[in-house]
This record gives C-alpha cells, sequence and structure tokens, in this order.
C-alpha cells in the first residue's frame, strides 16, 4: 500500500472511530453488564461514571490515532471524568477488567472500522494504546494511594497527638473509625524512644508488628516520642511486648489498660509519667509497666501516681485496721525481718507472718518481696502526709 493509500485509510479509519464512538462505548457498557458481576452490583451513579469513562476512552482513542505521534495526557482524557471518589469505590483490579472489556469490544470491530488494508494499522496503533492506558490506569491509582496514605497519616497523627496530650474527643473518636479503628474493649498506650531516621518506615515497622500479633494499632512519632495507641489485648505487658522491636534503645513503658480510645488519654498520662521517672529505676524491666513505676513517678511528682498510692494501698490498709497498718510499718523499719517486727510489736513471729498475708491480700503488693516493700513504703509515707495535711 502506498502512502497515499496508508493516509487515506488512516483518514476513513478516523472517520468511522468518530462515527461509531458512542455505538462502541453502548457496547462496551453491555458487555460489562453481562460480563462483570460486580459491575451489575454497582450503584446506578457509579454505573454511569464508569459509562462516561469508557466513552472518554474510546473518545481519547480516537484522538491519540488521528496524532499517533504527538504526546497525549491519556490519564486525564480517559479518567479526568470521573470523580476521584471512583478510585475507592472501583479497584484497581475492576479497572483493569473495565479497560480490558473496552478494548475487546473495539478490536471486534476492527473489521467495520478499518477500510480494506487498514486493519492491520489498527490493530496495532490498539495494542499501542492499550499498553499506554496501562501505565495510565496504574498512575491513577497509584496518585490515589499516596494521596489517601498521605491523608490517613495526618490524620492518625491528629488522633495519636490528642489522646497523648489529653483532648480527646468524639470527633478523634470518627477519625480512628475512618483509619479502620473498630473500637477494641481493651485499650493501651505504649510509649518509648522513636528511632532516628524515616519515621514512616517506623510506624510501618509497628504495623507490620501489630498485624503478626492481631491488634489495632493507632500510631504515630511526636518529637522524640514513638507512641503506639494498641487495642485488642487486655495484658499490657504482652500488647508492649509484641510491638517492643521499632522503638529505640530506653525504657519503652505501658499505660494501664483501659476501655476505649478516649479513656486512653488517662493510659497516656501514666505511660508518659512512667517514661520520665524511668531513670530512677535503672534496672527495670524492658517493657514496664506504668504502674510498677508508681514510687518512681510520685517522686517525680506525678499527683495520679500519688493518689494511687494512698487511695489503692495506704486507704485500704487503714480500713482493714490499724493493726495492719502498725505490722507494715514496724516490719519495714526492721529491715522486713519477721522476728524483729514481733519483738517490736510483742506478738508471735506467726501473728506477724499472717498479718503481712493480710496486707498482701488488701493491697496486691507483697511486703516479702524488695520491690513492693519499696512501694509499700512510699505509700505509708504519701498517706501519712495526706492525713496530716487534712487534720492541720
Amino acid at each position: 500500500m502506498s502512502d497515499a493509500d496508508e493516509k487515506q485509510a488512516h483518514a476513513a479509519t478516523v472517520r468511522r472511530l468518530e462515527q461509531s464512538s458512542g455505538k462502541l462505548a453502548a457496547a462496551a457498557i453491555a458487555r460489562m453488564d453481562q460480563q462483570l458481576p460486580w459491575y451489575r452490583a454497582m450503584p446506578p451513579e457509579n454505573r454511569s461514571w464508569i459509562g462516561l469513562v469508557a466513552q472518554a476512552g474510546i473518545a481519547a482513542f480516537t484522538e491519540w490515532f488521528r496524532h499517533p505521534d504527538a504526546p497525549q495526557a491519556i490519564s486525564t482524557d480517559v479518567f479526568g471524568t470521573a470523580p476521584r471518589e471512583l478510585t475507592r469505590a472501583v479497584t484497581l483490579r475492576q479497572t483493569v477488567e473495565m479497560v480490558r472489556t473496552t478494548i475487546e469490544v473495539v478490536e471486534s470491530a476492527v473489521d467495520e472500522l478499518a477500510p480494506p488494508g487498514g486493519e492491520m494499522a489498527l490493530r496495532n496503533a490498539l495494542l499501542v494504546y492499550a499498553r499506554e492506558i496501562a501505565f495510565a490506569t496504574a498512575q491513577v491509582y497509584a496518585q490515589a494511594a499516596e494521596a489517601r496514605g498521605a491523608w490517613d497519616a495526618r490524620l492518625e497523627s491528629l488522633v495519636v497527638n490528642a489522646v497523648v496530650s489529653g483532648e480527646a474527643d468524639e470527633s478523634d473518636v470518627s477519625r480512628a473509625a475512618a483509619l479502620g479503628w473498630r473500637a477494641p474493649e481493651h485499650v493501651v498506650v505504649v510509649l518509648g524512644n522513636a528511632p532516628n531516621g524515616d519515621s514512616e518506615l517506623t510506624v510501618e515497622a509497628i504495623r507490620r508488628a501489630a498485624r503478626y500479633a492481631k491488634l489495632q494499632v493507632l500510631t504515630g512519632v511526636l518529637g522524640k516520642r514513638l507512641v503506639v495507641i494498641a487495642g485488642g489485648s487486655d495484658d499490657p505487658v504482652q500488647a508492649a511486648k509484641a510491638l517492643i522491636g521499632p522503638f529505640a534503645a530506653g525504657p519503652v513503658v505501658a499505660g494501664p489498660v483501659v476501655g476505649d480510645l478516649l479513656s486512653a488519654t488517662r493510659s497516656a498520662r501514666a505511660a508518659a509519667a512512667g517514661v520520665r521517672a524511668c531513670a530512677a529505676w535503672p534496672d527495670a524491666p524492658r517493657p514496664v509497666l506504668a504502674d510498677d513505676l508508681l514510687p518512681e513517678r510520685a517522686m517525680a511528682g506525678d499527683p495520679a501516681a500519688r493518689t494511687l498510692l494512698v487511695e489503692e494501698i495506704y486507704r485500704p490498709l487503714q480500713q482493714a485496721g490499724s493493726a495492719l497498718l502498725e505490722t507494715l510499718s514496724v516490719y519495714l523499719e526492721q529491715a522486713s525481718s519477721l522476728e524483729g517486727a514481733a519483738r517490736m510489736l510483742f506478738v508471735h513471729p506467726n501473728t506477724v507472718r499472717y498479718r503481712l498475708r493480710r496486707v498482701t491480700d488488701v493491697t496486691g503488693w507483697p511486703p516479702s518481696d524488695v520491690r513492693s516493700a519499696f512501694t509499700l513504703r512510699i505509700a505509708l509515707m504519701l498517706g501519712r502526709l495526706a492525713d496530716g495535711d487534712a487534720n492541720s
């Protein structure tokens, strides 16, 4: 075929493509309705947008075929007609199926669209265009995914910051729900040092660890701190151990378990106070519970820790009778010696032993344990100071 014949065939193909674009789009929609169950199940509004995309794709191919050597912004031509929300309603796989169906419809009509001798040129052009539209599709979804990822990261940072700062409200619960937070019954906040480097890599490492441990997480790097709000476990130590890998060197503190995201502000405050006070206990385990750091937190000026020590240790002992308070005080002053305490109290050592068991039952802290004895001693001091303030 001579150059003149090729130009004539090309011009004739362009005219037929223009005349048949509506018919081809309708045929493509009909085939989607017949072959693609997900398309049939879509709401009418989304189906109409997909019809516009198919029609725009055929029109863009016609224009591309008219000037095959000119640069074409295929993604804008084809996908610019649809709203951005369509990338959420239609998956990448479904879009590939939609494009494949439309290309197949045009390909099946090649003999009608091209004059004799022009069929091969149209088929070759269709193959090249199919490759270009595939790249354009991938680009559109990649850009949408990046935009969603950036938006989700900002949203997650807002929620985490609100919880840590104690300013979380119902709007933050809604934001968390938009991020996939499914309102677990048990929530704990874990704090520690953030590693140097890309914070996004740290956040992704936390998410991988959470998936493996079957935990829900909201996480972020706030300054030098790595914050994880974990849901789905009633054991804070177990949850913290599952997530500890991405934390940098230094203390990792788990706050108390609470019932929901709004209550997580209390867990975050306790964890933050624990991180600040952990320097006073160099041999603290890693991770450590914020409640195991109550004496250090109290000495560092944490009012919540002071209140807990008084209300959960001193007051119950006070209400259980003066004998328990007196026996515990003397026992601690006698360097945890049963015999020494018994002599000071003028009772049998078995009586001291019995009363100390009662102290354990009442407070949950066994006086015979060195760490517990230290906590009990601080609680007694704070309780007496509180009584003195009340009586003054």
